[in-house]
């Protein structure tokens, strides 16, 4: 099977899962854990108070999330560059092929 197929059919499955299951409750764990990661990061000790911790995992959160997104923004950059350079390529072979081929 492909890695295309295999995708598919994956997809396949996890819409069947949700399509009968309650998908809050089925994340809750997955979703709990990685909360708490961050809680641990702040305060890996557990000597903060509960509302100071929980102030300061939610901005290590944040700032995870600005990084994806500022990797997310570089990445879309460089596929845009790359794009345009192969675009400016073809128009440049094309000419080639042209005069070349007016000679």
């Amino acid at each position: 099977m492909s890695r295309a197929e295999l995708k598919l059919v994956n997809q396949a499955r996890a819409l069947k899962r949700w399509a009968n299951e309650d998908s809050v409750a089925g994340t809750a764990a997955a979703r709990e854990a990685f909360l708490a990661r961050f809680e641990r990061q702040v305060d890996p000790d557990s000597a903060l108070p509960a509302q100071e911790r929980a102030r300061r995992a939610e901005r290590a959160r944040r700032a995870y999330f600005a990084g994806l997104a500022a990797k997310s923004l570089a990445a879309r950059r460089r596929a845009r560059a790359a794009g345009d350079a192969a675009r400016q390529a073809d128009v440049e072979l094309r000419a080639a092929r042209r005069a070349g081929g007016a000679a």
